[in-house]
């Protein structure tokens, strides 16, 4: 009885069209905020934060910014790694030419350049869909890749080819760099996280929003009751390149604090991508979800055999990883095609009919 309409009533149009619309949602959503800003950052060890959430957070946001995309508009990509690369290499020019700049500020800029770079490569989908679009967004993938691997001007002639990210403050506090405290990192790009969340959420049930579900369902269609695709699809790639800008600029200051244009190789992609597919396509908790799945499992599969007492050399156990993992996304795409968040979707719909037959 615990998750219901019943008594659930709506005065005002304002109050039918929120966000949570039970006060058990709503509940739950502050219960939720509650552990991961208060309680995670009390209970959990710096191996927990460094090597767990702060990347399963950054990744999460690269699965929003990526669903906004694939899972609202219709549009496949396969360059996320590639435009996370262009947040991660513009927010390091800016500090080093604004060395004064805010991080936070200059985390935020360096989505405007991700997002100029998916506008321009999103260009073709006003002609082209579906298999041909995929491979126009790979090729932003590997032009990406030359152009930061290249041209020494992007990681200031180091000899290495790689980033180095220097230690910044904000307010007199670290935020980056091997000084920076981890339970501080850890805050930081949760803000961004939740800031990014409650904007798409909001966004997508605008005008904006409805109209990419549209483009998504059917194009043709949506052209004729008057929605502009060239506005609809170009808005798509800015957007989400922009939150995967920034998601590639976070991975880079607060998780890695190093990186080289490996980082953002094609299996960047096809990760985030597999995120998406295994959450639920057009769903944000599903961008949570499986983010969650493909950064907890390969952690876990990892520890297992230390865990029972086995001895098993490192490399036997990273090709087992790889194959679990692989057989058991297969799996969960076989038995819900829709992912992680329909099988909650069911779930909700069983509390709500409890204890009476589906």
């Amino acid at each position: 009885m615990f998750y219901r309409e019943s008594g659930e009533f709506h005065t005002t149009y304002g109050s039918e069209q929120r966000l949570f619309r039970l006060s058990q949602e709503r509940f739950a959503l502050i219960l939720f905020l509650i552990v991961a800003w208060i309680a995670v950052p009390l209970l959990a060890t710096e191996y927990w934060l460094s090597a767990i959430l702060i990347p399963f957070l950054t990744l999460s946001l690269a699965a929003l910014g990526l669903n906004v995309l694939t899972g609202y508009t219709g549009q496949i990509s396969l360059g996320t790694g590639g435009f996370m690369a262009v947040g991660a290499y513009s927010c390091y020019k800016l500090i080093t030419i604004f060395p004064d700049l805010p991080i936070v500020i200059a985390v935020l800029l360096s989505g405007v350049f991700s997002g100029i770079a998916g506008v321009i490569f999103g260009l073709p989908s006003l002609r082209i869909k579906g298999f041909y679009l995929a491979v126009t967004t790979l090729a932003a993938q590997f032009f990406f890749e030359w152009l930061f691997g290249r041209v020494s001007w992007f990681y200031n002639d180091n000899i290495s080819g790689a980033i180095e990210v220097p230690s910044l403050t904000m307010l007199g506090v670290y935020l980056t760099g091997p000084v920076a405290d981890p339970i501080v990192r850890y805050l930081v790009v949760l803000g961004f996280v939740c800031f990014f969340a409650l904007i798409l959420a909001n966004v997508l049930r605008s005008r904006i929003g409805r109209g990419w579900q549209a483009v998504r369902d059917h194009d043709i269609a949506a052209e004729i009751i008057g929605i502009n695709l060239l506005r609809a699809k170009l808005s798509a790639f800015a957007v989400s390149s922009y939150v995967c800008g920034v998601a590639g600029a976070m991975l880079i200051f607060f998780h890695y604090g190093a990186a080289e244009v490996q980082t953002f190789d094609i299996s960047l992609s096809f990760r985030v991508l597999f995120m998406v597919i295994i959450g639920g396509l057009g769903s944000l908790a599903g961008s949570f979800l499986g983010a969650a799945f493909l950064t907890t499992l390969p952690i876990f599969i990892t520890n297992l055999p230390r865990l029972l007492g086995l001895e098993v050399p490192p490399e036997t156990v990273e090709h087992l990883s790889l194959m679990i993992i692989g057989g058991l996304i297969v799996a969960l795409l076989i038995i819900e095609p829709h992912g992680l968040a329909r099988l909650w979707q069911l779930l909700r719909e069983k509390l709500r009919l409890w204890p009476f037959p589906h």
